[in-house]
């Protein structure tokens, strides 16, 4: 209960949006984060500044929270394990075992019965041309870990792309492959579970990406009732079978035919689930630290329709500019020193009754045409 401590390893936007709901809430919050003056530090009660797997650093993270919690799905395992008995740590590890590593996560999916993209494990450039004759032209070979937007993915599209698929596995050890799905749609659904098993679901989101990062939110996507629920029970599903504390998100792929296929899953809070602060009863932020601290979760229902877009480097400027003279704007600056082309500096959310113009008003910015696809 509050006002109990908080530490979250990681500082970024998604720690700084936890540390706010945790502080409206009565909590302390500490981060360990090795840029100083990071986005949650900004609002929270104490930074440590040291690298994620400095074991003395985490170390005192642990020793002065009374609950542990983590920002992102990067963070060394065996660390936070060293650690455990020092604190609370709802979420536990393997949490992080299956969802940091997309070869465990495949796996889990399909043990359970989930409907995912036909793959295969390549553990050294010699066994590529084998999995690309399981999995087929075209695919997309990643790596296992560490990578996002786009980061760490090489499209394989002809045998001409061999040899770079090759120096991707060279530099980075096992990847794995998987087929590329022709979708019409890529949906995302956020997922709680309070310490006594109950799992609510958030609104089925609507993602379009530019350039492998999350452009814009649509919310509720539009889709059939049917598919916003089918994609609630795969939600359930994993919410279940990981045993759950603080939220999940998970990315779908909807596909012409109607099906469904889990794409990916985010161990915390995700930036398509960023609209659910302000179009929503409860924030994914706040569901996440009343989950984690062992406190009931209200249904969670959508008050009004929403559309969110991020803000990147090269949008920033333009938008601070514009923030005086658009009032329907609920803006998030997430206070970065270093403004960077392509990186996530903030967002936008607008809400309303009008979907359909809420899309329209972004398009009519202007911002973010630079960013459409070729």
């Amino acid at each position: 209960m509050p006002p109990a401590t908080i530490g979250i390893v990681g500082g970024g936007q998604l720690g700084q949006m936890m540390a706010l709901a945790a502080k409206s809430m009565g909590y302390r919050v500490g981060v360990l984060e090795p840029t100083p003056n990071c986005p949650t530090a900004q609002v929270c009660d104490f930074q440590i500044t040291a690298a994620y797997n400095d074991q003395a650093a985490l170390r005192q993270l642990a020793q002065a929270s009374d609950v542990l919690t983590y920002e992102f799905e990067n963070v060394d395992v065996d660390s936070l394990k060293a650690v455990e008995p020092l604190t609370t740590l709802p979420q536990g590890t393997d949490l992080l075992t299956i969802t940091g590593q997309r070869l465990n996560e495949k796996n889990f999916l399909k043990a359970h019965h989930l409907p995912v993209t036909n793959f295969a494990a390549v553990p050294t450039a010699a066994d590529l041309p084998a999995a690309l004759k399981q999995v087929g032209y075209p695919s997309i070979l990643k790596t296992i870990a560490g990578g996002y937007d786009g980061h760490g993915q090489q499209d394989m599209n002809s045998a001409a792309d061999l040899m770079v698929g090759q120096t991707l596995i060279d530099q980075a050890g096992t990847c794995i492959l998987e087929q590329r799905q022709a979708f019409t749609k890529e949906l995302s659904v956020m997922v709680t579970r309070s310490a006594d098993g109950q799992v609510q679901t958030f609104p089925v989101a609507e993602n379009q990406h530019h350039h492998h990062i999350l452009h814009q939110s649509i919310i509720p996507a539009r889709v059939s009732v049917a598919i916003q629920q089918e994609a609630q029970r795969f939600a359930t599903v994993i919410a279940q079978a990981l045993k759950l504390r603080g939220v999940l998100g998970i990315e779908l792929f909807l596909k012409a035919d109607g099906q469904l296929l889990v794409n990916e899953l985010a161990p915390r809070p995700h930036n398509s689930g960023h609209y659910s602060i302000e179009a929503c009863n409860i924030s994914q932020f706040a569901a996440h630290i009343r989950s984690i601290c062992g406190l009931a979760i209200p249904p969670i229902t959508l008050q009004q329709p929403a559309v969110m877009v991020n803000l990147l480097g090269q949008h920033l400027t333009v938008a601070r500019q514009r923030l005086p003279q658009r009032p329907q704007w609920y803006f998030h600056d997430y206070g970065k020193a270093d403004i960077r082309q392509d990186r996530k500096m903030g967002h936008i959310t607008m809400v309303g009754s009008d979907q359909a113009a809420l899309i329209q008003s972004f398009v009519s910015e202007g911002i973010w045409e630079a960013e459409e696809e070729k």
